[in-house]
This record gives C-alpha cells, structure tokens and sequence, in this order.
C-alpha cells in the first residue's frame, strides 16, 4: 500500500532524511518511532503531499505522491500532531465538508457520524463551534473525519497525544477494524508500550535513517521490550 524508496529531503544545508525505505504492506499497522527532530513529521508530511522532496518516490497503492497526488489524497487520510482545523464552524459541519469532499453518500455520512460520534463520545457536541472545544475533543473530530471515508491509507502524527483513556482505546480498535478491511495505518508515536502492542511492523529512524525496519516479532526475540530496544539504539 505504501512504499517509501530512498526518499531525501533538506532543508537549506541541513539534510534531514537521508534515504529512507520503508514499505507497508495492506492490511497492516506500522510503526514510526524516532526521537525529537529525527525526521519523523518531514516524513509524513511528504507522504501525505505536504512537503516536496529531494530524491526517492513515494508511491501509495502504486500511484505517486508527486504525479498523482489528487489519486494519492483520495484514499488516504492524515491527522496532523495537532488538530488545527477550521475554528469557526460547528463540528458537524466540518465532518459534513469532509465526507463532501470525498463526495460520500449523505445517508451513508449521517449513519456514520452518528456511529462514530456515539463512539468517541461526542455526539453531545456536534452542533458546538469547534473553537469552543478542548484540545482532545477536538482531536476526536478530527479522527472521525479521517475515519469517514474508510481510507485505503491512514497516516498519523502522534494520534495518542491529549486522548483520554477510553478515547485512546476506542482508536486503537478503529485502527484495528480499518485493517481487518484491507486498509494500512502509518503512524508515528512516543508511546512505545502502545507501538509494541498494536503495530506489526515499526521502523526506528535516528538522525534522518532508518536504523531498524521490521516486524514487530523479528524485532523483540531476546524478551526486551520495545522502549528497551529504542533506548539501547
């Protein structure tokens, strides 16, 4: 689903990815694990046609994000570190403008709102202006807008950060029934508990390389965990 191919990007003189391969097959959940500054947002954000690179190619069901990046967005959804999103419209009407985008199907949209804001606990909300919610509320709508259209492609900054509890084990069960249906997730995180749980393969990349890239069972062999693994590295 996503294949990532000697991918180089820089900024200025600095040179922040310095020839990433990464793949991800369909159906799976991946991992992308690195410390503060090691390339991780500038990765995502070229997967997604956010920023421009250098040298590689991305490719997302075989179609390039350079190319093709209107046949690459379709079927993908992303959710950003932070959920800036339209502050003075209602959060109902930012889902409605997300599944009109991908031009779904009203009935279909309303049934799936509602399911999904049941879900996440927000249906008390949707009329609310979305300025007028808390961070983690905000951050919930923003999931259910990228759950909407069930994309082929999920990728995630740090989707944990300002979720409660229940919140965060309602995602990982969407996470976990978007696969089941064929899609792949991407997503990077600092909760390496959870990575090691959830993901089937991770990829730890360290000063703008990949230093290890591989199933979550071919990686922790010797009994450590993951975030011993990580701080060994």
């Amino acid at each position: 689903m996503l294949e990532i191919k000697n991918l180089v990007k820089s900024y200025g003189d600095k040179e922040v990815l310095k020839g990433i391969d990464i793949n991800v097959e369909d159906g799976k959940i991946f991992g992308f694990i690195g410390h503060n500054g090691s390339g991780k947002t500038t990765t995502i954000k070229a997967i997604v046609g956010i920023h421009d690179f250098d040298e590689g190619e991305i490719l997302i069901d075989g179609k390039s994000i350079k190319t093709q990046p209107l046949e690459c967005k379709k079927i993908l959804a992303y959710i950003p570190d932070n959920p800036d999103i339209y502050e003075n419209i209602k959060a109902i009407d930012y889902l409605y403008f997300i599944a009109n985008i991908f031009q779904l199907d009203k009935q279909v949209v309303d049934d799936k709102i509602l399911q999904l804001a049941k879900d996440f606990e927000v249906e008390n909300c949707l009329g609310d202006k979305i300025k007028a919610l808390s961070h983690g509320m905000k951050q919930k709508i923003v999931l259910i807008g990228a759950f909407i259209h069930d994309p082929k492609l999920l990728v995630l900054d740090e989707p944990f950060v300002g979720l409660d509890p229940k919140a965060s084990y309602i995602l990982k069960q969407k996470m976990k029934e978007l696969c089941a249906k064929g899609s792949s997730i991407f997503f990077s995180t600092h909760v390496l508990e959870v990575a090691q749980k959830l993901c089937d393969s991770v990829a730890i990349l360290k000063d703008g390389k990949i230093v290890l890239n591989d199933s979550i069972d071919k990686i922790l062999t010797k009994g450590q965990t993951l975030e011993e693994l990580f701080l060994e590295i």
